[in-house]
Formats: structure tokens, C-alpha cells, sequence
């Protein structure tokens, strides 16, 4: 099916320290793919570069065919989560997406309602999100990430914060998703959510891609 994302010799280093060192990796559309590493080992990072926020000292990545730096700024369709999800406290779920989704205005509320729901959260609730536990906020971050139907997701530790029902929930829609056709790519150190949900799964460590485990 084609290769979606490609990372070529891609290297970074800050205040001399390197923090990726030649990674080369490819990801076939239509797959859940997965990495794993400790913390530090270089995989946020890498995330980074793939969706724009940070360029390499070396190497290139393309996304669908365009070059991240020189033909695009950044990858098109593409929905992300790096890191803590980060929202406006005073505002419900709702109207966060809403406001999300107005800088761009390619969805209407339809698809924002359709997205909160996915995702087990209430649409017509007006709590507002600095009230909302931990997982409900990684909940939104999802909702976030899917709400403008992308063909490609980046979910950094996705299941962060959620409990046993809110990860089998999760897991059922990233499988769904995937049956729709989308690219997923997980970053975790969670192997067992690796392992149940992704195609190809590869280790880092020390800025290294180390190995293939599937």
C-alpha cells in the first residue's frame, strides 16, 4: 500500500547532546504502527520532527510524498497528541473543539459532537474541562486529534491516565479507525497496548532505533 511517513538519516542534537542519531524508519499506510523506549530514549522526539515542530540537525522526512521543512511546513491531514493534552479550563469539551476547530473551519459541530462522543465523553455537557480528571482530559486530547477525520494519527502515550474501560474503549477505536483505512502511529512505553493493537512495532534506545520486534 505505499509507505506514508519515511525518516531518512534523521539526527538531532541539543547543546551537544544527541538525542537522535541517524534514525532511518518507514510506515506503510493502512497499519497501526508502534514504538516503545524508556523515557529518553529519543521517540517524543522523533514525533516532533515527523509532525513539523522541530527540524533535524540531519536527515529529511516526508509525509505523503512531501518533504516536512521544504515542501510543506507541515504534514497534511494529520491529527497529533505530544505530551499532555492542553485545553482552556474555563471552557466545557464542546467548546474547546469548537474553538480548536474554528482556526482552521473545515469542520462544523456536527463532527465536533460526533468526536466527543467517540471517545466517551458527553458533548452536551457543560462541565468545564478544569474540573475534568486526568482521563478525561486524554479522552478530549483524543477527540482533538480525530475530530477532522485525518489520514494519519500520532498518539503519544494515547492511554495515559485512563482506566481499564477507558483503554478498552480506546483500543476499540484506534481498531476502527484503522479499518477505515487510517495510518496510526503509537508511541509508548506501555508494551501491552503495543502489542495488542500495532502491525509493526520497533524499540528505541539512547537516540537509536535499536530493533524491529514485529
Amino acid at each position: 500500500m505505499g509507505n506514508v511517513i519515511v525518516v531518512e538519516e534523521v539526527s538531532k542534537s541539543y547543546k551537544g547532546i544527541s538525542v537522535l542519531d541517524h534514525v532511518s524508519i518507514s510506515f506503510e499506510k493502512g497499519k497501526i504502527h508502534g514504538i516503545i523506549g524508556r523515557n529518553g530514549s529519543g521517540k517524543t522526539v522523533l514525533i516532533k520532527i515527523i509532525c513539523g515542530l522541530v527540524r533535524p540537525d540531519e536527515g529529511y522526512v516526508s509525509v505523503n510524498g512531501k518533504e516536512i521543512g521544504k515542501d510543506v511546513d507541515f504534514p497534511e491531514s494529520i491529527g497529533v497528541i505530544i505530551e499532555a493534552p492542553g485545553f482552556l479550563p474555563n471552557l466545557s469539551a464542546y467548546k474547546n473543539l469548537d474553538y480548536l476547530a474554528s482556526l482552521k473551519g473545515v469542520i462544523g459541530k456536527e463532527e465536533i459532537r460526533n468526536a466527543v462522543s467517540l471517545v466517551g465523553l458527553d458533548p452536551d455537557d457543560r462541565k468545564h474541562v478544569g474540573k475534568f480528571s486526568l482521563g478525561m482530559k486524554q479522552r478530549l486530547g483524543i477527540a482533538q486529534a480525530i475530530m477532522e477525520n485525518p489520514d494519519i494519527l500520532i498518539l503519544d502515550e494515547p492511554m495515559n491516565a485512563l482506566d481499564k474501560s477507558g483503554v478498552a474503549e480506546i483500543r476499540e477505536l484506534l481498531l476502527r479507525l484503522k479499518a477505515e483505512g487510517k495510518t496510526i502511529l503509537i508511541v509508548s512505553h506501555n508494551t501491552e497496548d503495543i502489542r495488542m493493537l500495532c502491525d509493526t512495532v520497533y524499540e528505541m534506545d539512547g537516540g537509536k532505533l535499536i530493533r524491529q520486534i514485529v
